[in-house]
């Protein structure tokens, strides 16, 4: 059958070279952009899929640049922790020389106190210059802010804490009392009776040492007492006296400390009363235990107390204790608190709250995913000198000048106390800044950067064009091209052998 006015063959051939040529086309396009995808027409669940881990990519490439950048906040406090642990050293040994009452004369005394005014105030100068880009690091301003501080507390360290909303409640439960080490003495008068030529000696021991004394018939309770106390920071233990009794008791709160007591000769005291030696009362060491005693005459071997720690939670949190500090450490909280000796033996809340959490802190993003999660927060406290030590032992900057714990004629013994003090925070803060880049900075960009390189192949896998395909594509393409455009060709042809018939 022959017909000229409609080319079937022709308009079969034309589809089939528009077809090829679109394959052609679109081999051509993916191997000059290398991408499979490039419109949602090419594979729309691809596209999608695509476009969710490229931008997961991109917030985990930048919270590597986050993490990196925070490893370099860091580095720069470090620097400055590092020289003000190495002026603190340098006042330890002043103190130890200034000391030496004689060996050292007046004229050099003033010239280490006039090394110590220039290290202290070397310390403030590195507090209020240490900065990244203009930011104060060690001044206080990434220290973290809080308010209403209930009574019962000492003092407070905030080394970390995330939350959501304007601020954080931190509420401290005490569910078991600090207590000292200690014993009651009881010799049923305000002097001792040793009878006729005898002497009654002791031994008294703490966390520090023991010492052994010697004491006379009528030697008050008083002079007994003072007398301990003389070589308190020899032995660790106290004294004082009452009427008729000395109670003895460690200096410090705590399972680590204890008191002991020897009783070498108990010459003529009497033991046939209530006098000799009792436990303090658990649940108030202001008061002995009537129910244990021990004569004097049976103290022969050493009889040994040891304190307690404080029990509490922070937060529901059960904290661990050394004496009447509390931590707790957590992703969320870390803080540190010690209370006052009166709220450390009282049992209940402390306060309302024990202090709010209200802003503060460095910040840092560490995650792709902008949440609470994954942001790492950590607080960086002052070393200003006037904040370095406690409210309890004494500040940095009481070592000025004319201040109470000078070199010159100031207490030398608190004066180191002080520094040793100083010493723990700034060494603690180092510490906590170097688990901060070694342990959360460091693994965060080892293990973001593995993420990086698992997604982008998946990315990959999905969006990038296989070369190898696409090139037998494209070789295909044009040989269908080739043999569609002939095949047109013929078919185009094909109408002219009707003017045969019309010969």
């Amino acid at each position: 059958m022959s017909r000229i006015n409609s080319n079937v063959q022709s308009l079969i051939a034309q589809r089939v070279l528009q077809q090829n040529q679109r394959s052609l086309s679109t081999s051509l396009e993916r191997l000059s952009t290398g991408l499979r995808i490039s419109r949602g027409a090419d594979d729309p669940a691809g596209l999608i899929a695509s476009e969710n881990l490229r931008s997961e990519i991109k917030s985990t490439n930048q919270a590597v640049a986050n993490a990196t950048r925070a490893d370099q906040v860091v580095n720069i406090a470090e620097g400055g922790l590092q020289e003000v642990s190495s002026l603190l050293t340098e006042l330890q040994g002043l103190i130890t020389s200034s000391s030496s009452s004689a060996g050292i004369s007046n004229a050099e005394r003033q010239a280490n106190q006039l090394q110590v005014d220039s290290i202290l105030q070397t310390i403030d100068r590195i507090s209020s210059a240490t900065s990244f880009q203009g930011v104060k690091l060690l001044n206080g301003s990434f220290d973290f802010r809080t308010s209403n501080v209930a009574s019962g507390v000492a003092d407070y360290r905030i080394n970390a804490a995330k939350y959501t909303g304007g601020s954080l409640h931190t509420d401290i439960l005490v569910t078991g009392s600090a207590q000292q080490a200690g014993f009651y003495l009881s010799f049923g008068a305000a002097s001792i009776d040793t009878g006729v030529n005898s002497q009654f000696t002791i031994e008294i021991g703490g966390v520090f040492g023991t010492r052994q004394l010697t004491f006379s018939s009528s030697t008050t309770l008083t002079n007994i007492a003072a007398a301990i106390n003389s070589f308190a920071s020899v032995t660790g233990t106290q004294a004082k006296a009452s009427a008729t009794g000395i109670k003895l008791f460690s200096s410090e709160f705590g399972s680590q400390q204890y008191t002991s007591i020897k009783v070498v000769r108990a010459a003529g005291i009497a033991s046939g009363g209530q006098e000799g030696i009792y436990d303090l009362n658990t649940s108030n060491t202001n008061s002995a235990a009537a129910s244990v005693r021990t004569t004097f005459a049976n103290a022969v071997n050493t009889i040994t107390d040891k304190g307690q720690d404080l029990q509490a939670t922070i937060n529901g949190i059960i904290a661990t204790a050394n004496g009447k500090s509390i931590r707790i450490n957590t992703d969320f909280l870390d803080v540190e608190t010690t209370l006052t000796t009166t709220q450390a033996q009282t049992l209940g809340a402390v306060g309302t709250h024990a202090f709010t959490i209200t802003g503060g802190g460095a910040d840092f993003q560490l995650s792709g995913q902008v949440n609470i999660a994954g942001r790492v927060s950590i607080g960086i406290q002052t070393v200003n000198t006037s904040l370095l030590g406690t409210s309890t032992t004494g500040y940095l900057n009481s070592l000025v000048a004319g201040q109470a714990n000078n070199l010159v004629d100031g207490n030398s013994e608190q004066a180191q106390r002080i520094v040793n003090r100083a010493i723990e925070q700034v060494s603690s803060l180092r510490g906590r800044l170097g688990a901060f880049q070694s342990n959360t900075v460091g693994s965060t960009i080892r293990s973001l950067s593995v993420s990086v390189e698992n997604t982008t192949a998946a990315e990959s896998a999905i969006r990038d064009a296989d070369f190898a395909a696409e090139t037998a594509g494209l070789t295909r393409s044009q040989i269908l091209v080739n043999a569609s455009t002939n095949v047109l060709g013929l078919a185009n042809q094909a109408p002219q052998s009707v003017l045969q018939l019309l010969g």
